[in-house]
């Protein structure tokens, strides 16, 4: 199992509003930022997934905001699979910002594997190799510690 670091960057001047701090909408793409990252690091990138004829949609997402971030603040994302049944994935996102160490925003995804006709698909038995990678994955958590290895 390959170490997962968390997602890392810093808030664009465009992903900002009136009141100079990240727009509620710009954290929901975050969450989706660092999805596609895991799955890189984890070395199962999404276009690989999708070259299988595996989409992988949206059920629910959401978000609690706690302290905003503004332009130019760095920040990283900690995701950790909650949940891992072979056909629905669910994540948990923890933004910190990277000066402060705030917690800015706390949220979670839910995900179903369907075919392209969007028919949910059994992952364990069609695909071991995305089960297993995702199983592998499920609850651990994500640290600085791990990013320094």
């Amino acid at each position: 199992m390959k170490a997962i670091h968390p997602y890392e960057r810093k808030v664009f001047y465009y992903e900002t509003d009136k009141m100079g701090i990240m727009h509620h909408s710009n954290y929901i793409r975050i969450f989706e930022e660092t999805r596609v990252s895991f799955l890189e690091q984890a070395g199962m990138p999404f276009e690989n997934i999708e070259a299988l004829g595996i989409m992988m949609p949206v059920l629910s997402v959401d978000c609690r905001y706690k302290t905003p971030l503004r332009f130019d603040e760095p920040f990283a994302v900690y995701p950790k699979i909650t949940k891992f049944n072979g056909t629905v994935l669910e994540l948990e996102y923890t933004i910190i910002n990277r000066i402060t160490g705030d917690v800015c925003a706390e949220g979670h995804s839910s995900h179903c594997f369907t075919d392209n006709d969007l028919k949910p698909l059994r992952t364990r038995r069609n695909y071991p190799e995305i089960y297993q990678l995702f199983a592998d994955y499920n609850g651990i958590e994500i640290n600085d510690e791990q990013a320094q290895n």
